[in-house]
Parts: structure tokens; sequence; C-alpha cells
């Protein structure tokens, strides 16, 4: 593969404002940055949204439809929905923005497992907002879940919306998971898979970890277009592993605020330009938004409904 797709999550719903004075948190500011991620050499740009005047995760469809609209305008990169949502949020309203917005591409997290982000709390001196510190600290007993039967309605609510899943792999029992559901045929070859190592709950990030989940899913899978994604400092390392083994890559400021050892990145795009001059120096081109169109064999971003 000469051609690698490098997708940036722009601001997610794990950090909270507290952490960063440049996490994206306005509709205007989320778009912006998505608008950077392609003019940096980014193909996708993951979605979240947050409430304007707080930072706290949102499943608000208006504010969905102004940020891809916003970028509609502006650019043609590929945007990826979450239906991970934040904390507390329903399964109905996690789906929703698929069955509503119809995108291209959009996230589907295939399985159950402790999501924790309470020891970041610990690390805060001062909260910018008073939501943010018992929103972390919730999640020491908090389940994300994601069970057979939530699995199978986001399938079929993937289907009619004809939009791509990108299966988030958290750890490897959810490899079994995209088997089972290939078998009962609600989910269709070929599948792209998205290995997400380091959240306290699931696999760590490590070398030998990501061989083994990708030897797992290309033994019982079959073919796959795949990508890694790595929390905190494992976000650079585990990416670059990726580009070596063949791999697409995630970068952007859901999964890291820095652009290096103790400094802040400033922008999703200063991830993107630094991945991308990896990627260069390793013999591979960035994939065009319509590259990884074809790549991921996506509908159009004629046919989203917005």
């Amino acid at each position: 593969m000469d051609k690698v797709i490098v997708t940036a999550a722009i601001t997610g719903s794990i950090h909270v404002p507290s952490m960063s004075p440049y996490l994206p948190i306005t509709p205007q500011q989320i778009a912006d940055e998505a608008v950077r991620v392609c003019e940096a050499g980014g193909a996708v740009a993951h979605i979240h949204v947050r409430d304007p005047e707080t930072g706290r995760p949102s499943s608000e469809m208006e504010l969905f439809r102004e940020v891809v609209t916003k970028v509609k305008s502006r650019c043609s990169i590929v945007l990826c929905l979450t239906t991970g949502g934040g904390v507390g949020m329903t399964t109905a309203e996690r789906v929703k923005v698929v069955t509503t917005l119809k995108p291209e591409l959009a996230s589907f997290n295939f399985g159950s497992i402790n999501f924790g982000l309470f020891p970041i709390a610990e690390a805060i001196k001062e909260f910018k907002y008073p939501w943010e510190k018992p929103y972390l600290e919730s999640t020491e007993d908090f389940i994300f879940a994601n069970t057979f039967k939530t699995l199978r309605e986001f399938s079929q609510a993937f289907a009619e919306s004809e939009t791509k899943p990108e299966l988030e792999i958290y750890d490897a029992g959810m490899i079994n998971n995209v088997v089972f559901m290939l078998q009962k045929g609600y989910l269709k070859k070929p599948v792209y898979l998205q290995f997400v190592m380091g959240i306290l709950g699931s696999m760590p990030a490590s070398p030998n970890n990501l061989l083994f989940l990708h030897d797992s899913a290309r033994h019982v899978v079959g073919d796959f277009v795949w990508s890694v994604c790595a929390a905190g400092r494992h976000q650079l390392p585990m990416c670059t592993m990726s580009l070596v083994m063949g791999g697409n890559v995630r970068v952007g400021m859901e999964d890291s605020l820095y652009a290096g050892r103790g400094v802040l990145a400033r922008s999703n795009a200063e991830q993107v330009e630094k991945i991308v001059r990896i990627a260069r120096e390793l013999g591979l081109e960035p994939a065009t938004p319509d590259e990884a169109r074809q790549m991921l064999g996506l509908k159009g971003l004629d046919k989203v409904n917005w």
C-alpha cells in the first residue's frame, strides 16, 4: 500500500476543557479544525460535539448538523460521526446521528468494556466547569455498554442509512463479535476495523498487543481494511507501527492533547502534519478524501443528509 488514510479525531468526549485551552469546543471551532486537518493531509475527521457554553459532550443533532454543514461548505473531507457519544448517553441518543444525518462513515463500538477516565481527575488541580470532575469520577463505576442486541440494532441502522461502519476494537473478544455479526449477516465484508489501544479497561497499547490483535483478526475475519488509534503518549508510536505494518492511522485531540513530550498541541492539524511526515519517511503518501472514499467503499458526499 502506498496510500494511507489519516484520520483526526477532533475533540472526542474524553478530555475536559480544563486540560487544554486548545481543545475545540464550539461548532465553529470543531469545523475549523476539520478543515485544517484536510489542508494538512488528513482524509477523515472523526466528529463529536460539545455544548458550546460549557464544553460538555453532547448528542444534540443541531450541533452535529452545524458542524458538518460548515465543513462541507469548505472542503470534501470524509466526516466520520461518532456513535460512541459520552458518559451517560443512551443507545438511542448515540445512534441517532446515523439515522438522522446518514453520514458516509461512523464509528461503531463493537463490545462492552470498563471505560475508566477517573484517574484524570486526580491530575487536574483546578477545574474550569463544575461538570468536569464528577463526569470523570463517575467512570470508576461505568460500563461502556455495547451488547449483542445493540450491535444488531446499530448494524441495522447503519445498513438502512448506507453508512459504512468503522468498527472500534478495544479488545480481542470484540474480534469474535465481528465474526458472529458477519455470520448472522448484520455486517458485510470488507469490514473496516480500528484497533483502539491504551484505554483503562481495555487492551494496553504495546507492539505485541497490536500484532496480536491484527494477527487474530486476520485469522478469523480474513481480509479487512484497518487503522490504529492509541491514547495519550502512545498515539505516535502505535500509529507509526501501524504504518510499518500496512495499516492506516488516527491521531487527534480526542486521543492525545499533546504534540510532543510535555508540549500541548495547538491544533489537530499539528498532529496530522507530524504523522504525515513520518509516513512520507516510510515511502507512504496520505490519501486524499476521495482516495479514502474509494479505499473504504463509501457511498459519497452527495448521499449524506446535510
